[in-house]
């Protein structure tokens, strides 16, 4: 779910399995994006997977680095990252977002060669949209915690809102 002039494009890794059966982006019950980005100011209700045409309205869009679904990310190959890479660059020098935020440092180390990456912004432009790499927000990555995370969500809305 894609526009042009975008305020931020969310990229997640790769639909789930629960995803690819739905249709919605972060569908796994489990799963903290939506409750982040309520909490962080994105959006001023909590949206549901199945809202996601919503954020639209917002400014946001929200997309993959990797198209196939999987039932857990680490099923990737290191050509479908690098590949993935590529057509995010693509599509980012398309639509032009103001920032690209990638959820997930592991993904964004391996989509973009970029070894030494952390979370938050990074160096790297695409065109003239900023990147961010934002923690993946599965249940599966325990040590940050929903209020991390809503934090750290809430530095790339203040960021956005900025320029």
């Amino acid at each position: 779910m894609v526009a042009d002039g975008l305020r931020v494009l969310f990229c997640g890794i790769n639909p789930g399995l629960m995803t690819a059966a739905t249709g919605h982006h972060f569908a796994r019950p489990g799963n903290r994006f939506w409750p982040a980005l309520h909490r962080s100011g994105f959006t001023p209700v909590p949206l549901r997977p199945s809202e996601q045409r919503e954020l639209l309205s917002y400014g946001l869009g929200i997309t993959n680095v990797v198209a196939r679904a999987t039932a857990r990310a680490d099923e990737l190959s290191a050509e479908e990252y690098r590949e993935g890479g590529r057509t995010l660059a693509l599509k980012v020098a398309r639509i032009r977002p103001r920032w690209l935020a990638v959820l997930g440092v592991t993904a964004y180390r391996a989509a973009f060669d970029d070894r030494k990456a952390r979370v938050g912004p990074q160096a790297r432009t695409i065109g003239g949209t900023r990147v961010w790499v934002l923690p993946n927000p599965s249940g599966l990555n325990a040590h940050w915690t929903p209020a991390t995370l809503a934090e750290e969500f809430g530095r790339l809305r203040e960021a956005a809102a900025r320029r």
